[in-house]
């Protein structure tokens, strides 16, 4: 403890039996219990305040209190501060003195009425923070500091029914080894309780980034007790979804699977929400999500015209993915956007594919003048959070030849000839920002010192063999196009390329064939730059300098895509591309495998391996839009607290679905082989990432982006704003819902799958009813 915060505390005695009740130390929240005397509790609410603007790629912090704030002595552990509990306020500096005679856990009820002195604002939404009675013997009734952190330890011992001790020691491990890029940082279990103010360097940046967080969290978790939310949420119900049945009485979704649920909900209590706001729709909050994107190839052999395209499953020449799937957990019936790749990722950054139906550069059919045209501006260049040197760019990128696909096509220089490429929507990437997080998208073959905003260009000097599975030997140099922008679920937003960490967030990854050696021959940019890092990759895990969500994306030779474009240099006659995306996936997951990060069991990390595209036929599914003009069809947005329609250009194109998808999830929990069944889009994995990281409320649909708010009860409610889905035959397939296997397929009802892709495959054989399990795959299973 500093001084000044020594200072501050006034240091009074207590009574004897006061002081016994208190040194009872367990993981209870307190009950109330009877006291000869009055105890006198000083001490302070402690707050994070979050510095929007940095450029490293790594959020900046400034540690505070809450003033003006309302503390009490909350007997009946009810969350609020009674008429009949003595209260007090926290003066400016956050601080507070409260004299009562009752026991039990100590709360800060923080109003719209207070403020954040790290922030200097008002407080934007109520929330209520505890300190447990056992923290208070712990710390001393003098001493007491309330804050995130303490609800945090509380709400651990009452979900793993421990002990304050131990979820205590649990959340200093959590923070230790690896925080914002400090890998030696380690925060001892006294400084994880402390007044954050009193912290300093690396330990106090790790407590403020978790703080900010967790404020996060127990704001929501406020936010459903005050409006009162039923619980569970109603996509986490067992059996279905609770508003289903009375919809289909009225003849308004199809009753088939408006399946009544097997667990009730009654009204939320504060224990209850402090749990839920951790546990979004059944999708557990993770702290780091890598996302392997590999290319264009379906779960079993597809034909499409005179072309045959291998599948994945059982395939010999994928020997890992088939492990990895097998040994984790696997989403069996999941669909991509549309084809070519371009849609997906978009889809996968921001909820939609807007339209977009080919893989030509982000501002393609905005034009250069008007509401759609890239705003983008200059970058004066500077350094990544982790050392790399980031180069000064032009607001756009390069237009020469190759660096951007189809920049003079005459379909993207004349406004309407094609849809809108640059999104003005928000993105996953923005909202994270917003929220203090972090993200990261890692590139591989991202020839260095180049505008990450441009397709890699062919680089004669340098030259090398790929010498993994199916490999030759044979020398090629670097062709063009081996890093493609179209492969980045972050590009066409415009607000994500506004991100002041765009740059530094951009990142590298190790290569198969190219290395950082060879990289330092490079001519096709000019020299590297000094202190250059080809794979940023490997340093950030060693270093815990990883994003919250992290897009992998290897380059065009290791992604299966089967060539960099038209250049197929990097596959020679008879070199199977799958062996060569298999052996780098392999390669990826042991990396982060082997981490500290993944090491750290008080961490929740996963991994996905999936595909955008698979190569069967087209499958309308969960979200889609099936027809054929633009009127009202693009997601509904809200307007003056209304959602309502939008007619934009081009944008029936999109969204026709594509065959049935490799999605297998590994994660460093227990980890039982999970199978589930169910019908999934990137739109559903859209919503089940904000559920993850608490950027969306289920109460509030427009939270959620774009048509990942298209569940089945949203439909229904606005079906005269959503043409594309009046005439739907079933609304259960066409609506999108987390993935968390909380609905139980009827017995009756057969899902429906693409026979294009599944042929030959266990999925073949998949009769109606339910899935053999109902198990969450995300869950976190002890």
């Amino acid at each position: 403890m500093s001084g000044n915060q020594t200072q501050r505390v006034t240091l009074l005695l207590t009574s004897i039996a006061a002081a016994s009740v208190l040194a009872a130390c367990g993981g209870n929240s307190g009950t109330p219990s009877a006291s000869a005397s009055n105890t006198t509790y000083t001490g302070a609410v402690a707050a994070s305040g979050f510095v929007s603007g940095s450029k490293t790629g790594d959020p900046t912090f400034q540690a505070g209190y809450y003033a003006g704030a309302t503390v009490c002595l909350d007997a009946n552990g009810n969350g609020k501060c009674d008429a009949s509990e003595t209260s007090t306020t926290t003066d400016s500096t956050g601080h507070f003195t409260l004299q009562t005679s009752a026991t039990g856990p100590l709360i800060a009820d923080i109003s719209t009425k207070a403020s954040n002195t790290a922030t200097g604002q008002a407080v934007a939404s109520h929330m209520v923070l505890r300190a447990s009675a056992a923290q208070i013997a712990d710390q001393g009734a003098s001493n007491v500091v309330i804050s995130p952190m303490s609800s945090e330890v509380q709400r651990l011992v009452e979900a793993n029914n421990t002990t304050y001790a131990i979820e205590k020691a649990n959340l200093a491990t959590r923070l230790s080894g690896g925080t914002l890029g400090t890998a030696s940082v380690s925060v001892s279990p006294s400084d994880v309780l402390a007044d954050v103010n009193s912290l300093s360097g690396a330990e106090q940046q790790a407590v403020l980034f978790e703080d900010n967080q967790l404020a996060s969290r127990y704001t929501y978790a406020t936010t459903k007790l005050d409006r009162g939310d039923m619980y569970p949420d109603n996509l986490a119900v067992t059996g279905g979804d609770p508003t289903l049945p009375p919809l289909a009485a009225a003849g308004k979704v199809t009753a088939l699977t408006a399946v009544t649920p097997t667990q009730s909900q009654a009204p939320i209590t504060f224990a209850q929400a402090q749990q839920a706001a951790f546990d979004v729709e059944g999708i557990p909050r993770y702290d780091n999500i890598f996302i392997i994107m590999m290319e264009n190839h379906s779960v079993a052999t597809a034909t499409s015209g005179s072309t045959t395209t291998p599948g994945i499953l059982g395939s010999s020449d994928a020997p890992f993915i088939n492990q990895f799937l097998t040994s984790n957990s696997q989403f069996t019936t999941y669909y991509s956007t549309g084809n070519p790749s371009e849609p997906n990722y978009t889809a996968l950054g921001g909820g939609d594919d807007w339209g977009i139906t080919d893989d030509n550069w982000w501002g393609c059919g905005a034009g250069t003048t008007g509401a759609n045209a890239p705003t983008d501006l200059p970058f004066a260049g500077g350094t990544a959070s982790d050392g790399q040197p980031l180069v000064p760019t032009g607001a756009l990128p390069p237009t020469s030849a190759g660096q951007l696909t189809d920049y003079t096509n005459s379909a993207c220089t004349t406004v309407g000839a094609s849809a809108s490429h640059n999104i003005a929507a928000p993105s996953l990437f923005t909202l994270l920002s917003q929220s203090g997080m972090t993200w990261r998208t890692y590139s591989e073959s991202m020839n260095p010192g180049q505008d990450p905003r441009a397709d890699g260009i062919a680089d004669p000097a340098i030259s090398a063999a790929y010498t993994g599975p199916g490999g030759n030997g044979a020398a090629y140099t670097v062709p063009a196009a081996l890093y493609k922008t179209k492969h980045n679920p972050g590009m066409p937003y415009q607000s994500t390329r506004n991100l002041p960490e765009f740059f530094a967030d951009s990142r590298t990854i190790f290569g198969t064939q190219y290395t950082a050696a060879d990289w330092a021959k490079s001519t096709a940019y000019g020299p590297m730059p000094a202190g250059y890092n080809t794979d940023q990759f490997s340093t950030d895990l060693a270093n815990g300098d990883v994003g919250n969500l992290n897009f992998i994306m290897p380059d065009q030779c290791d992604d299966m895509h089967g060539g960099v474009d038209s250049d197929v240099s990097c596959q020679s006659a008879g070199l199977p591309i799958i062996q060569r995306g298999d052996d780098y996936v392999r390669q990826v997951v042991s990396k982060i495998e082997a981490s500290p990060l993944w090491a750290n069991k008080q961490r929740k990390v996963a991994i996905v391996v999936m595909f955008d595209e698979g190569e069967g036929t087209s499958t309308s599914c969960c979200g889609w839009n099936p027809q054929t003009s633009d009127v009202n069809q693009a997601p509904l947005t809200l307007t003056n607290g209304v959602l309502t329609p939008k007619s934009t250009s081009m944008y029936y194109g999109g969204n026709h679905g594509h065959g049935n998808s490799v999605f297998g999830v590994a994660t460093n929990q227990a980890n039982p082989n999970i199978v589930d069944s169910d019908e999934y889009s990137h739109f559903s994995l859209v919503r089940t990432l904000q559920d993850m990281f608490q950027i969306a409320d289920p109460v509030q649909p427009s939270t959620y982006l774009s048509r990942a708010k298209y569940t089945e009860s949203f439909i229904v409610s606005n079906i005269v704003n959503l043409p594309e889905f009046a005439g739907s035959a079933d609304t259960h397939l066409d609506s999108v819902r987390p993935m968390n296997h909380a609905y139980v397929t009827p017995a009756t009802y057969t899902q429906k799958l693409n026979p294009a892709d599944v042929t030959g495959t266990s999925l073949a054989s998949r009769g109606p009813g339910p899935d053999p399990t109902q198990t969450n795959v995300w869950s976190l299973a002890k």
